[in-house]
């Protein structure tokens, strides 16, 4: 039980994803280092098909798990609550604000809001095109101005400057409003205090690969959850395009199903065994041309989505993956193939790092026994230093 003479506020953050929800406490720290004193994470169930209204049911029920648990600890409460999203429990999208006028601007926060209210709904009406069942409002969570370039140059301390041109590169993110309220409801029942603050999964991972590997300004951010793949690109410290597509680890479960006839804990178990290399030679035989078949099918829409994201801009050869621990080897071996480092866009052979614990050591402190989760461990240093 951590002790109240910590320093610092205690802070709730959950995650939730596409194939689990994971929730911390931790106390904002003295010179940004956050200690976590408890983490705990819930799967969400795989389903034979996925639908969205069940999805959704099943997401909110580990949540909801999550927060009593954590409630029932004992901590006491949280001076502030945070709710990290990843796909497809919110969209994104990276915008490019441009003005340029004959005579000299001034640059004024007032000029900065005006250009982005603009594009939140621009975006906001693309959010409803492209989700035609939204039946709700949507709600914007999230809007980070990466950079400003004034008169062809990134300005740092662009406030009260004068230029004919401007530019912002702009990350907006949302959620159905419909999907927000269901989540705040089931975090609700056990916390009733502050206000819950959303954002993104590849906002904060984006930001603490940034800050943590400092050598690299050009790099390819993926996330690999249970059913969504995003991938983000960054260029010269800024995240500059991204794309989503619907293939993430449960898509190696379910299609091992298909192929072979059986349940979905069957398929588990047979996907478990096969990335540990402990099977038996009859079932090997059996399962792995169908791993090899499905492994290529998660390859070419890989590739696909690289392609659509390059915008003919040559694709960086260092990777940095977020994923399931257990699963790391896997996806790894599937995009270090020689088929895929001959992919036409890019800089080198690519070189892959996993975003883990072992990565991230030093920048967070535990109490004593406490899990250490990566996805809690990157958001609470997210938090921590730039949401605080």
């Amino acid at each position: 039980m951590a002790s109240s003479k910590n320093n610092g506020e205690l802070v709730l953050v959950f995650d939730i994803g596409s194939s689990s929800v994971g929730g911390a406490l931790f106390y904002m720290g003295k010179r940004d280092i956050p200690k976590i004193v408890f983490s705990m994470r819930e799967p969400i169930p795989i389903e034979e098909e996925l639908d969205i209204d069940r999805f959704l049911f099943l997401t909110l029920k580990a949540l909801k798990l999550v927060a009593g648990t954590i409630c029932m600890k004992g901590y006491g409460a949280p001076k502030r609550i945070f709710c990290i999203l990843s796909s497809p429990w919110y969209a994104s999208q990276i915008r490019i604000v441009r003005l340029e006028k004959e005579t000299p601007f001034t640059f004024t926060n007032k000029l900065a809001d005006e250009l982005i209210q603009k594009e939140i709904i621009i975006t906001e009406e693309e959010y409803l095109v492209k989700n035609e069942r939204t039946e709700n409002k949507v709600r914007p969570i999230e809007l980070k101005n990466m950079k400003t370039i004034l008169n062809g140059y990134a300005t740092p301390t662009p406030l009260n400057q004068k230029a004919k041109v401007l530019e912002m590169n702009i990350f907006v993110s949302m959620s159905g409003d419909n999907i927000l309220n269901k989540i705040e409801e089931s975090i609700q029942q056990n916390f009733h205090g502050p206000t819950i603050k959303f954002s993104s999964f590849m906002m904060a991972s984006f930001t603490v690969a940034r800050d943590v590997f400092v050598n690299q300004d050009n790099f390819l951010l993926i996330n690999i959850g249970g059913e969504v793949t995003d991938i983000a690109m960054i260029k010269k410290d800024v995240l500059r395009e991204s794309v989503s597509y619907p293939a993430g680890s449960n898509f190696i479960v379910r299609g091992v199903a298909n192929q072979l006839k059986c349940n979905i804990d069957e398929a588990k178990s047979y996907v478990s065994m096969y990335k540990e290399g402990h099977i038996e030679a009859n079932i090997l035989k059996k399962i792995d041309p169908v791993m090899a078949k499905l492994k290529t099918q998660w390859l070419k829409k890989f590739q696909e989505s690289l392609s659509n994201i390059t915008n003919d801009i040559s694709i960086p050869a260092t990777i940095f993956i977020t994923v399931d621990p257990s699963l790391a080897d896997f996806f790894s071996d599937i995009i270090k193939t020689e088929e895929f480092n001959q992919y036409s866009l890019t800089e080198s052979k690519f070189r892959v790092f996993f975003l883990s614990t072992q990565a991230l050591h030093g920048i967070v402190v535990f109490d004593t026994d406490t899990n250490r989760d990566v996805f809690l461990i990157i958001e609470a240093i997210y938090i921590n230093n730039f949401l605080s």
